[in-house]
């Protein structure tokens, strides 16, 4: 009867069926809040508003700072050769005193896990800090930046001066910028190269046109990613490219300390003269002036709530203590916070998470220096002579030839002891004292010989042992062979 009903519809009919057994809620959406200015689109250009401030001045030194360890590293001088180099031909990487090659791969992957754990122990405690004071993604840019200030003006002498036609102010202007991003970006890439090539040597074969093919193409792609990268696709590497900006709200809490926007203090936004009462008006400490966005170099507005693109720069955070310095309001409408402070509620600064990172980061740290202490600056690569594993000589004793490779892994030329245990009255064949340059393998063909009678097995487990003797030293290694008998 049901079925025959007019009033009722098929539709109808299926919506409540499904209801019968798949209850069915109505979700609020949460979306960004609109205030009449567009979001930020991938392509959109994005004029940087210069500002200033604490967390500006602050950024600025860190920035000098590690761009002058960045230029002057390479340059620098120790014992008589370039003090960092990731010389990958030769198969080492030099850190002033300390030499690491191939054999010590467990100690650049204790660098590169540390270093990963670091990371994550200051996001989860300041946020991506990283990314606005530290990240090269972001020093670049605003150094390309400031070339644009220098040479087309501030953001709207910038945004008029494209959108003009074309003319001769137009094309002096770019043409210097241009040229400037593109001569920053070739010493960049010098820079750059001279950590795995020796500095000197490159800048005279790069200024004298005497580079190889493979290093002229080596520098002129590092020379148009720098170009590329800070001068052209800027915020779009932070917001597209890095993984960073994603995984990186796996590790927030509610007590991450983040630029964030006090709402509660700030609603409702609206214009108003410096005399007026706003709390009168029923408007909030906002004055709605734009400057926070204007000022944002991945073009958002922190107003909108904690987003992802959020590099935690500050530069919002000062534009804003700015304009409620000139309106007589108290600073900290935009500020580094937490959610829990925002709300109210207490701040956890040691929480589990927090102090989980910091206890792997103290283990972590030990285990590299240890290693780094124990280390021992030799290495013994022993080769049996392949023909035959053992021969009688002319006094009938039983003879192993042994190939040695002796590796100097420090910086200075060492003489070592070379013996032999494992087998009594074995006689040795070859040089006993060697004295081998830094950095350098020695190969020391030796031959052991003994009487027959002394062995008691077709095979006998034996030692090498290769000690420093001078310099005066710790060195000292020992490797484990096999001395075969005839029969």
């Amino acid at each position: 009867m049901r079925a025959n009903d007019p009033s009722s519809s098929a539709p109808k009919t299926k919506k409540a069926a499904v209801e019968q057994y798949i209850p069915i809620k109505n979700v609020k959406i949460h979306g960004n809040k609109n205030t009449g200015k567009e979001r930020y689109k991938p392509g959109d250009q994005i004029y940087v508003r210069k500002v200033s401030g604490f967390f500006q001045k602050l950024r600025q030194r860190m920035n000098l700072v590690y761009f002058a360890f960045f230029l002057i590293l390479p340059w620098l001088q120790f014992n008589g050769h370039q003090a960092v180099l990731f010389d990958i031909s030769e198969q080492r990487f030099t850190l002033w005193n300390l030499t690491l090659w191939p054999q010590d791969l467990t100690l650049l992957a204790w660098f590169s896990i540390l270093g990963a754990f670091l990371l994550f122990f200051v996001t989860t405690f300041v946020g991506r800090v990283w990314c606005g004071y530290m990240c090269p993604q972001t020093v670049w840019t605003f150094i390309f930046i400031w070339f644009e200030e220098k040479i087309e003006g501030t953001a709207n002498q910038r945004r008029k001066l494209d959108k003009q036609a074309l003319n001769r102010n137009k094309v002096i202007r770019k043409t210097l910028k241009h040229c400037a991003w593109l001569l920053f970006s070739l010493y960049t890439a010098m820079t750059f190269a001279g950590y795995f090539s020796p500095m000197q040597d490159l800048f005279i074969d790069v200024f004298t046109l005497d580079t190889s093919v493979m290093m002229a193409g080596i520098l002129a792609f590092f020379t148009f990613a720098t170009y590329g990268n800070a001068g052209w696709m800027r915020e779009t590497v932070c917001l597209h490219m890095c993984p960073y900006a994603r995984f990186q709200s796996a590790m927030f809490d509610k007590d991450t300390v983040t630029v964030a926007y006090d709402s509660k203090r700030g609603e409702s936004r609206g214009a108003r003269g410096r005399k007026q009462d706003h709390k009168a008006m029923g408007l909030g400490d906002c004055i709605d002036c734009n400057l926070c966005v204007e000022v944002c170099p991945t073009g958002i507005d922190i107003r909108n709530g904690l987003q992802y693109e959020c590099i935690n720069c500050g530069a919002c955070v000062d534009a804003c203590d700015g304009v409620m310095d000139k309106m007589d309001y108290e600073p900290g409408l935009i500020r580094y916070t937490t959610e829990h402070e925002l709300q109210g509620n207490k701040v956890h600064l040691l929480r589990s998470k927090l102090v989980g990172y910091g206890v792997l980061l103290v283990i972590m740290s030990t285990m590299l220096v240890l290693e780094i202490v124990n280390r021992v600056p030799l290495s013994l690569d022993i080769i049996r002579d392949r023909t035959e594993l053992a021969k009688e000589n002319f006094n009938g004793d039983i003879e192993n030839v042994f190939t040695l490779k002796i590796l100097n892994m420090s910086q200075t030329d060492n003489t070592y002891k070379l013996s032999m245990k494992g087998i009594e009255n074995t006689q040795w064949h070859g040089k006993q004292e060697v004295t081998v340059k830094a950095a350098t393998v020695y190969t020391l063909p030796i031959s052991l010989s003994v009487d027959p009678y002394e062995l008691e097995s077709f095979m006998t487990n034996i030692t090498f042992t290769v000690e420093q003797i001078a310099p005066e030293g710790e060195a000292k290694i020992e490797q484990e062979s096999r001395f075969f008998n005839k029969h």
